[in-house]
This record gives structure tokens, sequence and C-alpha cells, in this order.
């Protein structure tokens, strides 16, 4: 199980993404996960799926790694697609006893499911691609502005990278 944390992992490979400047990574994830709120139709979401399918083929970082970091919250996907699937009102197309799936229950679920995990794989391919410390440089940069408001860039941009990194410390001691 520890071994599935992928997320605030570093992959270390000499691929075109990896010598991308983290601030063109981080901006580029923000982009992708903000425009993966605006799909509305799955015809997006393919898109979308062929975009991150070809940033991982260039990154040649393994498509198996970065999918065992699914397991880590298979949970949370499987209870998205449950509720979804069984809670949402609409038109049935199934019915046993109390269990109600309807159209728009089973529309919504795979909806979802399907952004939950491109943001998961999005995000995770940030971290697999960029080193600690760029990322932590990178945030600091692009953080900088808001010194103007009184925001502490660096701090912030610390606080951020130790998170990512202790992701999967504090998860190897709680499964203990």
């Amino acid at each position: 199980m520890i071994r599935d944390i992928t997320l605030g992992q570093y992959f270390p490979e000499n691929s075109a993404i990896h010598r991308l400047d983290a601030r063109v990574k981080l901006v580029s994830t923000f982009v992708f996960i903000m425009a993966l709120f605006f799909v509305r139709d799955f015809i997006g979401f393919g898109i979308a799926v062929v975009f991150l399918g070809t940033v991982i083929a260039i990154s040649r970082v393994p498509l198996s790694y970065m999918l065992r970091g699914l397991k880590v919250v298979f949970i949370i996907i499987m209870l998205t697609l449950v509720f979804n699937l069984f809670l949402t009102p609409g038109d049935p197309i199934f019915q046993w006893g109390f269990l109600t799936i309807t159209q728009q229950g089973l529309y919504t679920a795979a909806f979802l499911v399907i952004r939950l995990i491109l943001l998961i794989i999005g995000s995770t391919l940030l971290t697999l691609t960029t080193k600690p410390i760029d990322l932590t440089d990178g945030m600091e940069y692009l953080l900088n502005p808001l010194k103007v408001i009184k925001v502490p860039a660096h701090e912030l941009a610390m606080m951020m990278s130790i998170a990512l990194r202790f992701i999967p410390t504090c998860l190897r001691r709680r499964i203990r």
C-alpha cells in the first residue's frame, strides 16, 4: 500500500517534461485542472485524456506507476460512484428493492469519477516530474505578486512543498 502512494514523490527521468521549468508545469497543471471544471460533456474528457496521455508518454513515467497512485484514493472514487449512482434522482433504468439507478445518476457518477481520476493523475504528474526544491521555488516565484497584499510567499510555498513531501510519510505512519 505504501509503495502505491505516488503523490508527492519524484520519479527521476530525463524527459522533456522533467526539464521544463517548474513554473510552466505549475501553471499548466493549474490550467488543466481549471479546464476540467469547465468540461460539460464526454468529448471534453476525451480531449483531456488524449492530452494527459500525450504528456505522460513524453514524461516517460510508466503509466502503471502513475495509475498505481489511484489505489490510495480508490475508496473515495468508489464512494463518489456509488453515492451518485444511487442517490441522484431521475429516470429509472434499473430498480431492485429500494435501490434505483437513474440515467442522470449514471451520467453524473461517470462524469464525476472521470473528472476525479483526471484531477489526481494530472496533479500526480506534476509532482512526479518536478523536484521538490524546484516546485518550492516555482510556487514562491508565482506567489511573489501577492506580497503586495502582505501574503508571505516564501513561507506559503515552503508549507505547500513540505505538505506535499510528507504526504507519503504521514500516510505510512497512519497505516502502521
